[in-house]
């Protein structure tokens, strides 16, 4: 008698695939300006056109990506770029404490997951519901958003040649996508004291430094939750 290995995936896997796929695809319709845009930079930036799959497929950070252009470009040493990714994609660490992680087993699985976990995977997967998913359904929202991440960024690559560079506001797409995102996460969880008080760091880390805008703002976000975390566990002690 055959018996359930840890970790095995449920009879409806097939559906699970198809839920997923229906998660993410709203996601990937909205990065198709922006994965055209990089193509076409990577083009005007005189790297071979090559590189944008490439970038895409390996690297898959999009503000990264479009950093990391320009720093090939100017032939950057290494240091310098390691260093812009770290402060670049520093928000990653935050976005594992609440990633459902857990739920993708098998270290092959869970090590692409973690490549794989981008801010619209993040945004998708950070619901209550999600903490219940499959692997792969969690697997298939971040499959399918890196397949169409590496296809859009490919085509405008492709054409580069066709579309000029004083084309501007394509990359508003994935802001707009995160706004609807937002409210979304608002609806679920109603809780406005977050986004508020995610604004106003945003607000605050503006005014401080724009070049350091995210890293500043996430680090002052992070500590407000904290300090809101330990404030509520000493008034249930209390209590």
């Amino acid at each position: 008698m055959e018996t359930e290995t840890a970790g095995a995936e449920p009879a409806g896997t097939h559906e699970e695939v198809l839920a997923g796929w229906r998660a993410v695809l709203p996601a990937c319709v909205a990065v198709v300006p922006l994965g055209l845009a990089l193509g076409v930079l990577v083009v005007h930036s005189g790297l071979a056109w090559w590189w944008a799959p490439v970038l895409g497929a390996i690297v898959f950070a999009g503000t990264m990506e479009f950093l990391l252009v320009g720093l090939l470009a100017a032939a950057a040493p290494l240091a310098q770029i390691a260093v812009s990714a770290l402060l670049v994609n520093f928000r990653h660490v935050f976005y594992a404490i609440s990633f459902p992680l857990h739920r993708v087993h098998g270290a092959g699985w869970k090590a692409y997951s973690t490549f794989a976990l981008t801010d619209e995977a993040y945004a998708l997967t950070v619901t209550p519901e999600s903490a219940g998913w499959s692997r792969a359904r969690i697997i298939a929202i971040q499959a399918f958003f890196h397949a169409a991440w590496v296809i859009c960024v490919a085509a405008g690559a492709g054409l580069g040649s066709l579309i000029p560079p004083q084309v501007v506001g394509l990359e508003f797409a994935v802001t707009a996508l995160f706004v609807v995102l937002g409210l979304e996460a608002y609806k679920v969880r109603r809780s406005l004291p977050i986004p508020v008080l995610a604004l106003g760091c945003a607000i605050v880390a503006a005014l401080i430094s724009r070049e350091n805008m995210l890293l500043i703002a996430m680090g002052m976000f992070v500590a407000a939750i904290v300090a809101s975390y330990v404030l509520t566990a000493r008034r249930r002690r209390r209590v």
